[in-house]
């Protein structure tokens, strides 16, 4: 018991979906409400609307509510308003949302009851609170209506917006990104970014690295103050970069072959005026379980 009385506390304290507060959305509401509150006056013909011009054509009266409702609407446009700029800077949780749909009925009711006691000659002979109590009741049912059929076509709207934006993303050709990598030096500032594409490898001696690179197709060098087990543990991660020695890092989408001699293993990379690279016997396992991922 306490369990659900948890849960059911945590869901009315979640977060309200933005979408069905948003600017769009709050004047598609506020139009529909008015359309639904005009039509519901001159039909239903609630607060004993009709008694108060019992002498005027349907036209008149149809002209005279339409003003009521349309002033007694400013209330839910001011809140509305109130509730886009808040909700810039706070989410709304379930119970604020509703406390404020609560807060919008009473306001509303306030004004129709003002309306219903001092204006027509008729409200004067009934109580106020016997007024109040008839509008909120009849406000209530204005309202909630169109919020409600309202909510459910923008939560309608929405789920397909989400599901045709899913279809899209499924169906999208595949966008292959040219991710930059950052160099930092040993005091963590930047030095160097490089294309993945046009980085090659590393050279590194002591707290000492030089960066091979193609700029402009020819080969070039930087030479960096930081250590290769600084770039191993920050660079090898979302990179094709991988350290094949305690001295070298190479870039395997620049690895041309993959060659085994009776000294050793050794990297050719695609790229002019390079070096073999050697693959020791620490970092091997590790290289060729990367470089078969990248072999795929």
């Amino acid at each position: 018991m306490h369990r659900i009385t948890g849960n059911i506390r945590q869901q009315m304290n979640s977060k309200f979906p933005p979408y069905l507060y948003e600017k769009g959305n709050n004047v598609r509401l506020i139009l529909f409400t008015a359309f639904f509150a005009l039509l519901f006056i001159n039909i239903f013909q609630p607060f004993g609307s009709r008694g108060w011009y019992p002498k005027v054509s349907d036209l008149k009266y149809f002209v005279f509510s339409s003003l009521i409702i349309l002033t007694g609407m400013l209330v839910v446009v001011v809140s509305r308003m109130i509730m886009h700029r808040y909700t810039h800077r706070h989410n709304i949780s379930y119970v604020q949302f509703a406390i404020w749909i609560l807060c919008e009925i009473l306001a509303m009711s306030l004004f129709y009851s003002l309306f219903t006691k001092f204006i027509p000659s008729q409200g004067a002979e009934r109580q106020f609170s016997e007024i109040f109590r008839s509008c909120t009741i009849n406000t209530g049912l204005v309202l909630l209506l169109p919020y409600s059929i309202s909510w459910l076509y923008f939560s309608w709207k929405e789920k397909n917006r989400m599901i045709e934006k899913l279809k899209a993303e499924e169906s999208a050709p595949e966008v292959h990104t040219r991710p930059m990598v950052a160099f930092m030096d040993e005091k963590g500032e930047l030095k160097i970014s490089l294309m993945v594409e046009n980085l090659l490898y590393i050279d590194a001696a002591d707290n000492y690295a030089t960066i091979y690179y193609l700029n402009k197709s020819k080969l070039s060098h930087y030479l960096l103050r930081n250590t290769l087990k600084w770039m191993d543990e920050n660079l090898t991660n979302d990179t094709p970069l991988v350290r094949c020695h305690r001295s070298y890092m190479v870039n395997l989408d620049k690895v041309k072959v993959l060659r085994k001699t009776k000294t050793g293993i050794y990297i050719e990379l695609d790229a002019e005026n390079t070096p073999d690279i050697p693959v020791s016997k620490t970092y091997y396992e590790r290289f060729m379980k990367k470089f078969s991922q990248y072999s795929v």
